[in-house]
């Protein structure tokens, strides 16, 4: 066999190895219906969303079979700080100022089957972290936290620049990475393997239980699991002042192929994702829902 024939079976060979990305819908939710939306968030199947909403401050729970969104909170301080726990209810965080003008946290449990929000830890001073787990909730903080219980399988979370994961009811601390200003968005890979992590000054890494850097997808923010091999990710710009330009990325986990959902002009950011399913919100506030497709 000539040099130019193998050249062409070895182009061949990758092309026919590489992944193939196809959308297969990508629809705009709630369009018409509600106001600008942002930080959305869904739950393991997919079935539900969660997202915030400016205008009218709280957090809404949108249902996929039902086309129902249901108004959760009415505090303007929740964002970023809800999600789906493994028992199948909503667990959120709201801050308020307290008359001494330090900022006081309370964690709340939004129960799926009485409709009704209950506060599972009193206000307090100082962080409050959220702790994905693959069994159980916990919300730590400093001086009082709270836990469904000691049976809450693995589990991971960020404090500083330390990933905590909890194995066995054993807990681990790793700081695989140097990243000055600390970690951000951990969480488990659906199997409950790997975990995945944004490192300031770094971007997104895989390690698994033992703190092993499997892959460094590079210098990408809110990294969302897929299913078991696949990340999503924000690629954002900034000026200092504004963004310049962002867009929705799609990674296999072990760092060997990368992906645009989307394009840098179209703004789209906060990335959320699982069973094939992935949500964004626009700059201005719209929530868009694409279902994909990959082939190897």
């Amino acid at each position: 066999m000539n040099k130019s024939l193998l050249s062409l079976v070895a182009c061949a060979s990758l092309v026919a190895s590489a992944q193939q990305v196809t959308v297969v819908e990508h629809t705009q939710l709630l369009k018409g219906v509600e106001e600008p939306a942002y930080y959305p968030i869904l739950n393991a199947d997919g079935s539900q969303l969660l997202y915030s909403t400016i205008k009218t401050p709280g957090l809404k729970l949108y249902d996929f079979n039902d086309n129902v969104a249901t108004r959760i909170s009415d505090n303007s301080a929740v964002g970023q700080d809800a999600f789906f726990g493994s028992d199948g209810n909503v667990y959120y965080v709201t801050a308020e100022r307290g008359e001494d003008h330090l900022i006081y946290r309370t964690g709340h449990k939004y129960d799926m089957a009485s409709h009704k929000s209950d506060v599972v830890l009193e206000a307090q001073h100082g962080p409050v972290l959220m702790v994905n787990a693959q069994r159980g909730v916990a919300l730590k903080a400093q001086a009082k936290s709270f836990s469904t219980g000691m049976q809450m399988g693995t589990a991971v979370y960020t404090q500083g620049s330390t990933v905590h994961v909890t194995v066995n009811g054993e807990d681990r601390s790793y700081s695989p990475v140097e990243s000055w200003a600390g970690y951000l968005w951990a969480s488990l890979s659906p199997d409950g393997q790997r975990v995945a992590f944004f490192a300031a000054g770094k971007g997104i890494v895989v390690m698994d239980l033992n703190g092993k850097v499997l892959a460094m997808l590079g210098n990408y923010e809110m990294p969302s699991w897929l299913n078991n091999d696949y990340i999503v990710a924000q690629n954002a710009r900034d000026d200092g002042h504004q963004f310049t330009s962002s867009q929705i990325m799609l990674f296999k986990a072990d760092g060997s192929f990368k992906h645009e959902l989307t394009k840098p002009t179209s703004m789209s950011m906060q990335p959320t994702a699982a069973a094939g399913k992935v949500v964004y919100c626009s700059i201005d506030g719209n929530l868009y829902m694409m279902k994909i497709n990959i082939t190897e």
